[in-house]
């Protein structure tokens, strides 16, 4: 093990102390265990692939967070560790970029919403990111493109495509409106023009046909198993999700009016937050590596090899308004930041890795799927995949039995390798191989 010296060093402020106590000192090679691999060969696969000629590490460092998930102090807590800001006040947004954060390549890998503490305080403190003139990339999560498919289902016609998506955002989604409604309508006559509760209650659910209609819907565009999971899955969220907004407080007027609010602070382009789909990107590649929020299957990968980063990223913006909901909540450009490699979603197969990897991309740096134990490197069809949401925020650490907030990053630089560093593992994991074909520090 050595000191850890590859991490940029943050000063020795007080606002930092109880973050730098809750890091690891010490860096060692990634460990070729459970909890960091998911396959005997992932490592050494690594290895020999990083050792081609046609491997290229990126030319600035880049730093990848992803799944903040509402959490702003998590967020910033990530981005001082990883030396990239420093605060000057103990409050949210009351940061600066170090001279590291002013060279980096900030990656911010997708789902900024939902789950808590707090959405407006996680988006204020991204937006002041961006005033710093910080390089930073924003991708689409999974969590943040439903409350935009959410918003705009309440405009289209009603058909078995969209109609079911703004109860489909769930019980995860309740905290954003309950913050909007307390911060911008609770003291305002809110219910000026608002519908009824029952016709709100009619505007906001698929009706009952929806059921019967949507197999047929989609049939021939969403798996069988996708299809079945849609519906078992609207069947629990239709049940629950008034009584999730009669417990935060909310009846369905006021969800309506909050999400008419929502519609007006993101989708208007003077509202607070509409620079935040407006910002958004798909992909981003780094030499070799491909910075996504979830994942790639067969098309996608064809998509990139055939045609390109930026190709791919332009279709995404071209459908984020699309109108038709449905076709791209569940075509692949949006299975980028859904999969998970469930037999519900469009598949990868060995064909599909191997044309990605043709295209020059031999690594996915993703969040999406949580790890209680730091990043983990996972080979998935013969494409190495470095997973990356070490469950930042409080409200998922406490469900699921982790302390506090979460404080970590991945660090791609071509001199210092991939570093996964967080507050969960005892050692900064660092992935570098040397001439000879081994990690250095191997023993």
């Amino acid at each position: 093990m050595t000191a850890l010296t590859v991490i940029p060093n943050v000063s020795d402020q007080p606002y930092h102390s109880a973050i730098l106590a809750r890091l690891p000192s010490e860096w060692a090679p990634w460990p070729d265990d459970p909890t960091s691999v998911n396959h005997d060969e992932a490592l050494s696969t690594f290895v020999k692939r990083a050792q081609k000629k046609s491997f290229t590490w990126p030319k600035k460092p880049v730093v990848f967070l992803s799944d903040a998930h509402a959490d702003a102090e998590a967020f910033e807590a990530s981005l001082i560790a990883a030396g990239v800001i420093e605060r000057d006040g103990p409050h949210p947004c009351e940061y600066t970029l170090t001279k590291f954060g002013k060279k980096a390549d900030i990656v911010v890998g997708g789902d900024c919403l939902d789950k808590g503490p707090s959405n407006l305080t996680l988006l204020r403190s991204l937006a002041h990111l961006y005033r710093l003139n910080a390089d930073v990339t924003l991708l689409a999560g999974n969590h943040d493109l439903r409350l935009l498919m959410g918003l705009l289902s309440l405009e289209r016609e009603t058909d078995a495509g969209s109609q079911h998506l703004f109860v489909r955002m769930g019980k995860k989604v309740i905290p954003l409106f309950k913050e909007v409604f307390d911060q911008y309508l609770a003291d305002t006559q809110w219910d000026r023009d608002i519908p009824s509760e029952a016709a709100c209650r009619q505007a906001l659910f698929p009706g009952n046909a929806w059921f019967a209609n949507f197999p047929f819907y989609a049939a021939g565009f969403i798996t069988a198993e996708g299809i079945q999971r849609e519906i078992g899955k609207m069947t629990k969220k239709t049940q629950s999700f008034e009584a999730h907004c009669s417990h935060a407080g909310l009846s369905l007027q006021q969800i309506y009016a909050a999400a008419m609010k929502c519609r007006s602070l993101f989708l208007k382009k003077s509202g607070e937050f509409s620079w935040f789909f407006r910002r958004m990107r798909l992909v981003k590649k780094r030499g070799s590596f491909l910075l996504l929020h979830a994942g790639l299957d067969d098309h996608m990968a064809e998509i990139l090899a055939n045609h390109g980063v930026k190709y791919a990223n332009r279709a995404f913006k071209k459908n984020l308004m699309s109108q038709n909901l449905f076709s791209f909540y569940y075509g692949s450009l949006a299975n980028t930041f859904r999969t998970k490699y469930r037999k519900a979603d469009l598949p990868l197969t060995p064909r599909g890795a191997y044309v990605a990897r043709q295209a020059g991309i031999q690594v996915l740096v993703h969040g999406h799927i949580n790890q209680h134990f730091g990043q983990r490197v996972t080979l998935k069809n013969g494409l190495i995949h470095i997973e990356a949401d070490i469950t930042l925020d409080a409200h998922s650490r406490k469900k699921e039995g982790l302390d506090g907030h979460g404080i970590g990053v991945t660090l791609i630089d071509k001199k210092r390798g991939v570093i996964g560093l967080s507050c969960d593992y005892p050692q900064a994991k660092v992935f570098k191989p040397s001439r000879k074909g081994k990690r250095e520090g191997a023993q």
